[in-house]
């Protein structure tokens, strides 16, 4: 595949930073509601909590994981870097697997449940504390490899 030119290098890493941005970001909201809804006795405010966690699970999460995906694997065919070149990128590769399932599956079906359990907490309420973890955990951990790098090169040589 042609390599790109260093500003359109510049523009896709910038593209692939502020849609990694957002998906943190929509993270801190999904802890402090997730946190609210486990805390709160008034029904209303368990429900509201709910009605933007599904609100954010359908649009920011989905354009952000699908933006940061895109993003990434183009940066990866288009650089020197390659899909399977790096060890570091083989990580974020699989943590962007689970990233999209737990946020594209599992926060959109776990806030719909909620919405529908009237006002109650149920086990969807502890599944999606334990996905907001793991979203969480794999979004810093792929942060971290961004800026470290570790593990250095494969031997063999790939795409």
């Amino acid at each position: 595949m042609k390599k790109i030119t260093l500003r359109q290098r510049r523009i896709l890493l910038l593209l692939h930073i502020i849609f990694a941005g957002i998906m943190l970001g929509v993270q801190a909201v999904f802890i402090i509601l997730g946190l609210t809804a486990s805390v709160t006795k008034d029904a209303e405010v368990l429900q509201a909590c709910y009605t933007i966690m599904h609100l954010l699970a359908d649009s920011s999460v989905r354009a952000s994981t699908i933006g940061t995906t895109v993003t990434g694997i183009a940066l990866s065919l288009m650089t020197s870097w390659g899909l399977f070149r790096y060890y570091w990128i083989i990580a974020k590769e699989v943590l962007t697997l689970l990233a999209i399932g737990i946020g594209f599956i599992g926060l959109y079906e776990w806030t719909l449940r909620g919405l529908n359990d009237n006002g109650s907490l149920t086990i969807h309420h502890t599944w999606l504390l334990i996905g907001i973890a793991l979203q969480t955990a794999s979004l810093v951990i792929m942060y971290i490899l961004s800026v470290w790098k570790p593990g250095g090169k494969r031997k063999t040589p790939a795409l």
